[in-house]
């Protein structure tokens, strides 16, 4: 049960008395316990006092404002959870402190339902954090999780990633095999990684292989080694990957392009956990855990015959999926200012920031490409960029849509995805027709307004400072 449907203690601190008065009874209201706090200074105070399970704090604030506030409960508590209350002209401040700690950020003026379902967000992300700790603690008592992984490589602090980060860490312990699934350019091989550098077999080698990259014959050679003159070029021998993995882990990646021949004896691999290299008769022991990966619809390519059932049955045993940066569109910000500090040092050092326009952008964005598209869109940026911010006009011609143009058909975006894209400018038009009323436009639209609450959550527009948000109607 999420804690939507429990009390969690809040704690509100805003030195404008009307919203924090409005805060408070609108999360009372919610069934939660509100502290309410006129001052950062007030609510560090309290915080000493009491621990709450959510901090709803204003970030400009005379004295103690609210990137301090986040950087001394987080300093007190590494998982003190954080919501940011920010002006629309002040976002930048607000990615500044999500990268601090800060859960995420809510822009102002904005009604008591986005108020509660913000906060039943970042509540739901407080207890998978706290599950995840748990799980911690316990694998730490086994000796299992002191190993070198280390979290920032998963970038992301949205409910899919930490669930996702949680299921890493129970499946990291055990000695199975994994089939970590997801579109291309999410960061499959990221997860392979984590797993080994979680599990027992850290000190082991961890080795990959791209069975997209090689065809047929090299594949296997390369899979399993071959003996001196076993074909032509063979001049002497060579190991293979589950040789060099002994001991440790071995990704497959793209494992459902291997063909159908190979398979045969990947799952013979599987069951007798033994191989023989190419032009060799000598069986060869191995100790080795697979992580394989795949973008394919591997029950599809059964149901095909392009992969073998009984392959996929054994290779998913335990599978993982990696979402797709549309499917967390809050991790965008964290995952800019991510690949903004790893590469503005080796491409354009005098890059500082992003701008909160740029930063709009990224967030509005559908990302077909997922994570890698992101990074090179951000490389690319600190490429053209004058100054000490990205601005939007450094940024790739295709993150600037024309207004009311519907978006180009393009084979590696699906249908759901045009019409996510033609529903969200239904909802842009409607909402500004509509001067901001949501009943009005809901009303255009043909929707309940609590079906235009949900499109507008589900899309981010408020949060992401697409459409200004109204006083409550």
């Amino acid at each position: 049960m999420g804690y939507s449907a429990a009390v969690a203690a809040i704690l509100v601190i805003d030195d404008n008395e009307t919203l924090r008065e409005g805060m408070a009874i609108s999360l009372s209201r919610a069934g939660h316990a509100v502290t309410a706090a006129a001052s950062g200074a007030e609510g560090l105070a309290a915080a000493e006092k009491k621990r709450f399970d959510l901090t709803v704090t204003d970030l400009k604030m005379d004295g103690v404002d609210g990137l301090e506030v986040v950087a001394r409960l987080r300093a007190r508590d590494p998982d003190a959870a954080v919501l940011i209350v920010t002006a629309f002209g002040t976002i930048e401040s607000a990615v500044e402190a999500m990268k601090r700690g800060a859960l995420d950020f809510l822009t102002k003026p904005f009604s008591p339902e986005v108020l509660r379902v913000k906060v039943d967000k970042a509540l739901e992300l407080v207890r998978l954090r706290r599950e995840t700790g748990a799980l911690r603690e316990r694998e730490r008592a086994r000796d299992v999780a002191a190993g070198p992984f280390d979290v920032g490589s998963l970038v992301g602090s949205s409910a899919p990633m930490l669930a996702l980060l949680s299921a890493v860490r129970r499946v990291a312990a055990a000695e199975t095999t994994v089939l970590v699934q997801g579109e291309s350019g999410t960061g499959k091989e990221l997860i392979a990684r984590a797993i080994h550098d979680l599990s027992g077999r850290r000190d082991g080698p961890f080795v990959g292989v791209n069975c997209a990259a090689l065809p047929e014959g090299l594949l296997e050679s390369e899979l399993f080694g071959h003996e001196r003159g076993a074909f032509t070029g063979a001049v002497k021998k060579k190991l293979g990957r589950f040789e060099l993995a002994d001991q440790g882990t071995l990704f497959l990646d793209e494992i459902g392009e291997v063909p159908l021949s190979l398979q045969a004896k990947l799952l013979r691999v599987l069951q007798e956990k033994e191989i023989q290299r190419v032009g060799g008769e000598e069986t060869l022991k191995i100790d080795v855990r697979i992580v394989a990966a795949t973008n394919r619809k591997l029950p599809a390519e059964v149901a095909r015959g392009a992969f073998r059932e009984d392959l996929f049955y054994r290779l998913s045993i335990v599978p993982l999926v990696m979402p797709p940066l549309r499917d967390r569109p809050g991790d965008v910000a964290i995952l800019a200012g991510h690949f903004l500090q790893k590469h503005a040092p080796r491409v354009n050092a005098k890059v500082r920031a992003i701008s909160p326009e740029a930063m709009e952008r990224l967030s509005a964005y559908h990302w077909p490409g997922n994570v890698r598209e992101l990074e090179n869109a951000i490389e690319r940026a600190l490429v053209f960029a004058d100054g000490e911010r990205i601005e939007p006009a450094h940024l790739p011609d295709f993150l600037a849509p024309a207004p009311g143009v519907l978006p180009a058909l393009r084979g590696d975006r699906p249908l759901p995805d045009l019409l996510d894209d033609i529903e969200r400018q239904l909802i842009v038009q409607a909402y500004e027709k509509a001067n901001g009323k949501k009943t009005e436009a809901a009303r255009l639209l043909g929707v309940k307004t609590s079906a235009l609450y949900y499109k507008l959550e589900k899309y981010g527009l408020l949060e992401r400072g697409e459409l200004r948000e109204r006083p409550p109607e």
